[in-house]
């Protein structure tokens, strides 16, 4: 039986995978494509994610869709309402009859003879095979099946309930309860508060404090602004007025951590009780930006902290037993209810090592073309957001290159895209400059970047609207090769046997 064949397979029904949908259909109408989704719904990480208080971690306005307006004043958004709008977008942009669920992706072998890519899915217990030209992987950059759970000593004592925010259960009633949230990134700052509506008590155990930045949940110019411009014409007026500002304050974290961390210490001080040791609790051992900043709406985390509900200890597990924890200080924290907030795994394009004429391509051995293509890898590109901005950001300005790249080859009569390093060309830095636990654990496993363009990731999105929306893309070094003759042929094949 012959394979499907399609013009694109996108890899992942995710915030990106939807961006990919609606740039193929509306920058490439006639290409055949789809979206193929191992599980049985899209939204990615808003589907998958069901602790209480999930949220964004930047604001809606350039987390959501340029092309696809958010529909109220909300900066920061729970995760119901951006499924809500991640499956209104897919009803408008009409993306339905191009989803395929249950279908896992395990497997991609490209063959240069052939022009195409072999793709292998799991689908209904059975393995199969589709073909296509052009790959697009939008499966994120972390592991949807585990998150980092560390081996806690004693950890099998424990009476009460462990749980981890990637695996929440429906059935965790912890009203009335005492909690201990291990950890201190975005995601412990959220269940904080949200748990501490209901339970007895909330701790935060933390081995080292992240920055927080407190910010208005509704955003009050898009507010204003929503009386007197229609919906589309607002959004783009606030998604650019958030650009700018997220790019200066990111600006300002590098150019002067110190006055912005002090900054933030008084903000924070301001939130917390009269004598708080906000030094101890507060102030990272990194500066700002050097991972994410964690966005709290309102204030919610520190009002928890000011109420009594909630509270924050820095200090190191020694080991779970029977009641609780034991920490290395000596003290020991009672619990009900643990919650490991430590993180995620990273796994660069859903695990799998694509395979080029019969040899395998490992991330770690290629050099990454504009953070978007591996070397020697033709037809495969990946959307990797910014980590110091919205991931949607990125996500539009890949999936419009990529768009760019395949109409270019039609023109120039190629069958594929590839980059190729040059000599000299060589890989010495880290594929994120980010010193977040989820991307140390994994650095062994990505590519490295060069100082230099083209071979690497541009953390700005302003400068990549020029270089990826408007730059050249015959730089001689993303080449375009093949023969479009045999191409064209085998899809009047294609055409003919369906």
């Amino acid at each position: 039986m012959t394979p499907e064949h399609l013009d694109v397979i996108v890899v992942g029904a995710g915030l990106s995978g939807i961006d990919a949908g609606w740039h193929l259909k509306h920058r490439l109408p006639g290409r055949t494509f789809a979206l193929l989704e191992s599980r049985d719904e899209i939204g990615g990480t808003w589907s998958l994610f069901r602790y209480p208080g999930i949220r964004s971690d930047s604001d809606m306005f350039t987390f959501g869709y340029g092309w696809r307006p958010w529909p109220d004043a909300r900066a920061i958004a729970d995760g119901p309402s951006i499924l809500a709008y991640l499956r209104d977008a897919v009803r408008e942009a009409g993306l339905e009859p191009h989803l395929r669920f249950g279908h896992r992706v395990v497997g991609l072998s490209w063959s240069s003879a052939d022009a195409r890519w072999t793709v292998e899915v799991e689908r209904g217990g059975a393995r199969a095979t589709m073909t296509a030209g052009f790959v697009l992987m939008c499966a994120g950059y972390y592991d949807p099946e585990r998150g980092h759970d560390p081996p806690f000593p004693g950890r099998e004592r424990f009476g009460g309930r462990i749980v981890h925010p990637q695996a929440w259960p429906d059935d965790l009633d912890w009203r009335g309860r005492r909690v201990v949230v291990i950890g201190s990134g975005a995601t412990a700052v959220t269940l904080v508060p949200a748990m501490a509506k209901d339970a007895a008590h909330v701790t935060m155990l933390q081995r080292s404090p992240t920055w927080i930045l407190s910010l208005p949940g509704e955003d009050p110019i898009a507010r204003l602004l929503g009386r007197v411009l229609p919906p589309r014409w607002r959004h783009a007026a606030v998604r650019w007025k958030n650009v700018r500002i997220g790019r200066a304050v990111f600006a300002a974290c590098r150019r002067w951590p110190d006055r912005v961390g002090a900054k933030l210490l008084e903000w924070a001080r301001r939130q917390l009780p009269p004598g708080y040791p906000v030094e101890r609790d507060f102030r990272p051992r990194y500066r700002p930006w050097e991972q994410r900043l964690c966005l709290v709406p309102d204030g919610d985390f520190f009002k928890a902290i000011r109420a009594g509900r909630a509270s924050v200890v820095t200090d190191h597990v020694e080991a779970f037993d029977e009641a609780g924890l034991r920490l290395r200080s000596g003290a020991r924290l009672d619990a009900d209810v643990i919650v490991t907030a430590t993180g995620l795994e990273l796994k660069l394009l859903a695990g799998i090592v694509p395979v080029v004429d019969g040899v395998p391509v490992t991330p770690a051995s290629a050099l990454p073309y504009r953070g978007i293509m591996l070397s020697g890898v033709p037809n495969l590109a990946m959307v990797f957001g910014y980590t110091n901005a919205s991931w949607t950001l990125r996500a539009d300005l890949v999936c419009d290159w990529t768009c760019r790249v395949i109409a270019h080859m039609e023109r120039v009569g190629a069958t594929w895209a590839v980059p190729r390093p040059r000599p000299g060309d060589v890989g010495t830095e880290p594929f994120v400059d980010f010193s977040s636990g989820y991307f140390q654990r994994a650095m062994d496993r990505l590519p490295k970047q060069s100082k230099e363009a083209p071979w690497r990731a541009e953390q700005n999105y302003l400068l990549e609207r020029r270089t990826l929306g408007r730059g050249e893309l015959d730089d001689g070094v993303l080449r375009f090769e093949g023969a479009r003759e045999g191409a064209a042929a085998r899809r009047v094949e294609t055409a003919t046997a369906a």
